[in-house]
């Protein structure tokens, strides 16, 4: 498979890091409101786990908005913090027209296929995102061969290199149907995208030198 290398200098360039600065900064502030969350739910008592997303019931509806940002204990949100800063970072920064639409469908899709579909059960964290960005940037790395995405890639599964195993249902404590629809969404969004957010790519003088097709056949 043949990488494509963003332009020369890019990656160096003032804009280029603004823009991973940026990335980070609004990555940082979603991973500290989940924390937020957590130390005030356990702190005061507050058990707001129960706004998780109930499948079938109407008072669950309002937890596909809400249930990404609870968990339900400290190895629950320290395990998906790095990875959702690393994730959420990546696709803001190498994707971030297609960001915009990719983030709230892995954010609010999986939680209502859950509600409609899921077992009758509470649902409750970010996995969710994880799998979904996970995915869209796994996919979107190989889909457009640019180095910096497959770089990404690579990351995602030396961060979260369980993501396979989270899509059985081999555990009933563990909401793998949010993370197969979340991977699906990913997937598909990938595909769909696959021309937006498309980096230019560096030239080599070779390819830029006139042929001669004067000895060519004509068909």
């Amino acid at each position: 498979m043949k990488l494509h290398l963003p332009q020369p200098g890019y990656n160096e360039s003032d804009r280029a890091q603004g823009n991973f600065r940026l990335a980070l900064k609004v990555s940082l502030c979603f991973v500290l409101l989940i924390w937020i969350v957590a130390l005030l739910d356990w702190g005061l008592g507050l058990d707001l786990t129960r706004f998780g997303v109930r499948p079938g019931s109407l008072s669950g509806l309002p937890g596909v908005l809400v249930a990404p940002l609870l968990h339900g204990d400290f190895p629950h949100l320290i395990s998906n913090s790095l990875p959702l800063l690393v994730l959420a970072t990546g696709m803001l920064y190498l994707y971030p027209q297609s960001s915009f639409k990719v983030i709230p469908a892995v954010y609010l899709g999986p939680g209502f296929a859950v509600w409609l579909f899921g077992r009758p059960t509470l649902h409750i964290g970010a996995s969710g995102l994880i799998y979904g960005l996970a995915m869209y940037i796994l996919v979107s790395g190989v889909i457009r061969r640019d180095t910096r995405a497959v770089s990404a890639s690579m990351l995602v599964f030396f961060l979260y290199g369980t993501l396979l195993w989270g899509l059985l249902p081999s555990h009933s404590n563990i909401s793998w149907e949010t993370h197969l629809i979340a991977a699906l969404i990913g997937l598909v969004l990938a595909v769909f995208f696959r021309r937006i957010d498309v980096p230019l790519r560096k030239r080599y003088d070779w390819e830029n030198e006139p042929h001669d097709d004067s000895d060519q056949p004509l068909n």
